[in-house]
């Protein structure tokens, strides 16, 4: 099945959306932890809901790896960084990056929850000619901080970022979110070095430690362990947590404490919140079918 294109006008803001965004936020960020936590998981379930519905029109996604990382990009956009829908490209706005660009839809929902563009549009995704495609792209999609599929090129950008903000003498943050498979890439290595020898303590790397790749574990295919040390080792600050508890992912996501740069793994499961997802290979790129999906969104919203 090719998905339709319902309309090609350019993605912009869904104003009634980006305020009720800008309300909630500011409530989220001044709640108790757990009042935090408890709403963030909320609205993950929600995100996690229009991942299922939105691969499910196109038939085509990365359905596993967008289930594992939602936790961490909801945290991030909802929770911690500096972000107004209506205004994507506001010079001081902190900077996201998901280098692991393959896990589109997860971005998408997650930007349409806060009302970068209509959360109808989602169904415009993979369509031809759609904004919505298969990797993000930086002039189609708002919030889109730059291109990314090939793995270890996000990382790179992301360093650029933070270290823009340090020679311009803004405040501003970049988080990176890369996936676990990713980190085989050289690129990323590089980054890693350059970051912290100008001590970008303005910059957080997240890595969705799920353990699985296209086809494969990652210990299978090319073993990453230990890989906090390995961070530690490249003089960044480690943060490990578990990817799917919001509290510990919003403390993780603090700024630096000791002037390096950070690097949060997150433990996470693939294809988290559809148990006959979870941990299975095959759910890298398979597509489920309508049946599947229905029980899936029964299960999301209890």
């Amino acid at each position: 099945m090719t998905p339709t294109l319902r309309t090609a006008a350019p993605l912009v803001a869904d104003e009634a959306a980006a305020d009720a965004y800008r309300r909630r936020s500011a409530r989220l960020r001044a709640a108790s932890p757990a009042e935090a936590a408890a709403d963030l998981a909320q609205i993950s379930a929600s995100v996690r809901r229009d991942i299922l519905t939105t691969i499910q029109a196109a038939g085509m996604g990365h359905v596993g790896g967008d289930l594992s990382v939602t936790d961490l990009l909801v945290t991030a956009l909802w929770g911690t960084l500096r972000l107004d829908p209506s205004r994507p490209g506001a010079p001081r706005r902190d900077r996201f990056i998901l280098s692991k660009g393959h896990c589109a839809a997860a971005l998408y929902s997650t930007l349409a929850s806060c009302g970068f563009f209509p959360r109808e549009r989602l169904s415009d995704f993979m369509a031809p000619l759609s904004p919505l495609n298969g990797h993000p792209a930086r002039l189609k999609v708002p919030g889109v901080e730059t291109n990314t599929g090939p793995l270890g090129h996000g990382f790179p950008v992301a360093t650029g970022c933070a270290l823009g903000a340090r020679l311009s003498g803004e405040d501003w943050r970049t988080v990176v979110v890369l996936g676990d498979g990713e980190m085989q890439e050289g690129s990323n290595w590089e980054a890693a070095m350059t970051a912290a020898h100008h001590q970008l303590s303005n910059l957080t790397a997240v890595v969705d430690r799920n353990g699985l790749q296209q086809g494969a574990r990652t210990e299978d295919t090319t073993s990453l362990d230990p890989l906090d040390e390995k961070w530690a080792a490249f003089g960044w600050e480690v943060r490990d947590v578990d990817g799917h508890d919001h509290r510990a992912v919003k403390e993780a996501y603090a700024p630096s404490a000791t002037g390096r740069p950070v690097a949060v793994i997150a433990r996470t499961v693939k294809g988290k919140g559809v148990p006959f997802m979870e941990d299975r290979v095959e759910w890298h790129h398979k597509v489920p079918t309508d049946e599947q999906v229905r029980l899936a969104l029964e299960g999301l919203s209890r």
